[in-house]
């Protein structure tokens, strides 16, 4: 005998609730919980090594880069989420009142993952798309030498370009920036075999 059980639905401010007090992070779609899965060795360098290099290239800029920990809320779909890296032009918009929550940045960067993959390059792209500021969308394979770019041309035209290789430079359109996939994949070992 199998037995259902109701699913709970919360309401966003029940979620900060419950986020601010728990030991993992989820995220909130819709009224649903989401635990997150959680991160190997190789997916926290390279998002660390993609954020330590962005504030010494555009200094001077007016833009803040974030990691990990700020949410990114987006209204069109309910969605309170935690991109691996998300840059911002200008000033944070907050939701709420507090400084944990953002709204406006013009680019995402996600670690691919094999169990998130999927999700990052369908749904998640489409969420993302719906924030007017959000104006570049960056996916880094943490298996191999191998990312994805999308960038905003014009509303509703994103144009797609892939960098492969070791010694392969990614640049930015939407910024004036450009890192080294030596940079990117520093103390990255793809031996691992993590997730």
């Amino acid at each position: 005998m199998v037995i259902q059980t109701e699913k709970r639905y919360y309401t966003p401010e029940e979620y900060l609730e419950l986020e601010e007090q728990a030991e993992y992070k989820s995220e909130y779609k819709d009224g649903e919980i989401i635990p997150m899965p959680g991160g190997t060795t190789n997916h926290n360098k390279i998002a660390g090594n993609f954020y330590k290099k962005f504030p010494l290239t555009v200094q001077g800029q007016a833009y803040d880069i974030y990691i990990n920990d700020v949410k990114l809320w987006i209204s069109d779909y309910r969605l309170y989420t935690y991109p691996d890296v998300m840059v911002i032009k200008g000033e944070p918009v907050y939701e709420g009142t507090n400084t944990t929550t953002i709204t406006n940045p013009c680019l995402i960067v996600e670690v691919l993952s094999n169990s998130t993959k999927s999700f990052d390059r369908t749904d998640k792209f489409k969420y993302y798309r719906s924030i007017p500021e959000f104006q570049e969308y960056i996916m880094i394979d943490q298996y191999s030498f191998y990312i994805e770019k999308f960038t905003k041309e014009t509303e509703g035209k994103w144009i797609f370009q892939e960098y492969e290789g070791q010694d392969t430079v990614l640049v930015l359109d939407s910024i004036n920036f450009q890192i080294s996939f030596q940079d990117i994949y520093e103390r990255v070992n793809f031996e691992l075999s993590e997730e």
